[in-house]
């Protein structure tokens, strides 16, 4: 019966970063937090640990590069709160996680980068 309540509880999806970013993840349902300090960022993932909270978070590079102990925590934690990020606008795609990051160290990263390869 516990595994069928936390089954059907709802995910909670929400957007951490730049407010040109945050406009566009609030119009497709996303709650967002523009311009989020580092101390916003560290309350509101320590809220979705306290609550048992299913999550889909996207955050900014800027934001997953910063040094938040609950942000570490999540990550190194995994589970019921999934955590994935985008580069800002202005800046050119590149993978962010912690598997790009060991794909980066066995190939290269220039081997990542669209267009290259086969």
């Amino acid at each position: 019966m516990a595994a069928e309540a936390e089954y059907g509880r709802a995910t909670r999806m929400l957007f951490l970063g730049e407010d040109s970013l945050a406009d566009g993840f609030r119009l497709i349902g996303f709650q967002t937090f523009p311009n989020p300090t580092p101390e916003e960022v560290d309350r509101v993932f320590r809220e979705l640990l306290r609550g048992r909270d299913n999550a889909f978070v996207i955050l900014d590079d800027r934001v997953m590069g910063s040094d938040i102990p609950a942000l570490r925590q999540v990550r190194r934690e995994g589970g019921r709160i999934v955590v994935a990020s985008v580069p800002a606008l202005r800046d050119p795609p590149r993978l962010a996680s912690d598997v790009a990051d060991r794909l980066a160290a066995m190939f290269g990263s220039s081997n990542l980068l669209p267009g290259n390869g086969s």
